[in-house]
């Protein structure tokens, strides 16, 4: 009689993107492979980023692509090179989701939902032998180096598996799952602080330095500026929108430029911005018609009639100018075409889009394995790195877990 050995078991705790696609590298590789999730269902951040239009990718070409992950870019090109935009949309194809190039060049799937795209790949999971174990949240190792898992009602599952692929996301929407706790959990288990950068909002809100007025913010709190350009220290000139929250902004324009304001406000206390109010005009066409003679029409009417300068753009105007640089010609003309805004500090990142910081990939092997601990890969949003919306996020979420999967198959082999 011939015994059959037992297939190599790979634990997966994480069940958002980075996870999944993890998992789908493992499958069929005869490796029993089980993902444990907190949560009641996997995705759920998957699902909240889709309800507005699941960005899934960006069409850019890959070089341009791969700049917007700043100094992490050496580091996040290997795993890109596995699993690029393009490669995304074809994926998304296999699992019957059809996509299409958006007019800022973002990809979204054709019917711009997460919950279809999320079902096939689940289905194609299990189909696959994965398995999943939800409302697991882990809690750590045992002294005997296997998997803690709490479990309802005060049970503690415990697991021991060939290789653990840790997909735990950052800090952000911890609501959804991601909380940082895995941070401690690390620690603990011997990873040392210079392994693992401080958790950081990114693609968030900042509050200004001086509070709007009462009667602005109750005003404009939610309504967006456009069309705008916004510039300042550390990054380039950027035309988009914004919008006006009741301490500051927050809103596509500022998170791209996230990175720079939170890192100027780190160094110097502050960050100050320039808002060009009328990105379509020259300044020198600015500063003629601010100067035109206006009879007896008021300089608010005057602004609305030949610039197009009311309402939102106006308010703007009178918070972070005095009334007499208000009602000087020069300074007002200035004012539009570069008006500062001073910022004090990020939002929490408990209300940011992401997070920077996370396990330095200096803790890590070409493999995403933690160094200190062999057979502990790290893979998704709980990696030191950072970038702006537009798919870019997303995209190096399913590469890293691509490559984590890839080198858990390696290490298992070696």
């Amino acid at each position: 009689m011939t015994n059959t050995p037992s297939p190599r078991s790979v634990a997966i705790v994480g069940g958002g993107p980075a996870g999944l696609m993890a998992a789908e590298a493992l499958a069929g590789q005869g490796i029993a492979v089980d993902v444990y999730d907190a949560m009641a269902s996997v995705g759920r951040k998957f699902l909240l980023a889709g309800k507005g239009g699941l960005n899934l990718t960006h069409s850019e070409p890959f070089e341009p692509f791969l700049s917007r992950f700043g100094t992490r870019a050496p580091q996040i090109e290997p795993l890109l090179r596995g699993l690029d935009g393009p490669a995304v949309r074809e994926w998304a194809a296999g699992l019957g989701i059809e996509t299409f190039v958006g007019t800022s060049g973002r990809v979204f799937p054709k019917d711009m939902k997460a919950a279809p795209l999320l079902r096939a790949w689940l289905h194609r999971l299990r189909e696959a032998g994965v398995r999943f174990h939800m409302r697991s949240r882990w809690v750590g190792w045992d002294e005997e180096g296997a998997l803690r898992f709490a479990r309802p009602g005060g049970e503690v599952l415990t697991v021991k598996p060939d290789a653990t692929v840790l997909a735990l996301g950052g800090a952000s929407w911890p609501q959804l799952g991601s909380n940082g706790a895995w941070v401690d959990l690390l620690r603990q288990r011997g990873v040392e602080d210079d392994g693992i950068a401080p958790l950081l909002p990114a693609n968030c809100g900042f509050d200004r330095a001086t509070p709007w007025s009462p009667l602005f913010a109750e005003r404009f709190a939610g309504q967006p500026v456009k069309p705008v350009a916004l510039s300042g220290p550390g990054f380039v000139k950027r035309r988009g929108e914004f919008v006006i929250t009741a301490t500051g902004i927050e809103g596509s324009l500022v998170y791209a430029a996230s990175a720079a304001i939170r890192d100027e406000i780190a160094a110097h206390g502050s960050a100050t911005i320039e808002l060009d109010l009328l990105p379509d005009r020259d300044a020198a066409f600015v500063a003629a018609e601010v100067a035109r003679p206006r009879g007896s029409r008021s300089l608010s009417t005057h602004l609305k009639s030949r610039l197009g300068i009311e309402g939102l753009k106006a308010g703007l105007l009178h918070e972070a100018l005095s009334k007499d640089e208000y009602h000087d010609p020069q300074r007002l003309a200035a004012a539009l075409k570069a008006l500062p805004i001073t910022l004090a500090a990020a939002r929490p990142v408990a209300e940011a889009i992401s997070t920077a910081g996370g396990v330095r990939f200096e803790a890590l092997d070409e493999r995403l394995m933690l160094k200190q601990l062999p057979g502990v890969f790290c893979a998704g949003e709980m990696l030191d790195w950072e970038a702006p919306t537009g798919g870019y996020l997303l995209t190096a979420s399913l590469a890293s877990g691509r490559a984590a999967g890839v080198g858990v198959r390696e290490f298992l082999a070696s």
